[in-house]
């Protein structure tokens, strides 16, 4: 499992940070670890999904999204 850390703009509260929870915890080889306004950490297996398909789950949200470092 590897670590990702991603800033998410939009978000403004708590229902944000449930709506990009629920799109995360869908993801197969995803483990959600931490979201609130304004990020989420998440663990992953890069055997079943990629970063960009993980910031594409919270864009599918409403939100921007990028992996902290990229």
């Amino acid at each position: 499992m590897e670590q990702a850390t991603i800033g998410i703009q939009g978000m403004s509260c708590g229902h944000c940070v449930a709506s990009v929870k629920r799109a995360l915890g869908q993801l197969e080889g995803v483990e959600v670890r931490e979201v609130k306004v304004g990020s989420a950490t998440v663990s992953y297996d890069p055997a079943a999904v990629t970063p960009e398909r993980i910031t594409q789950a919270i864009q599918d949200e409403g939100y921007t999204a990028r992996v902290a470092g990229s």
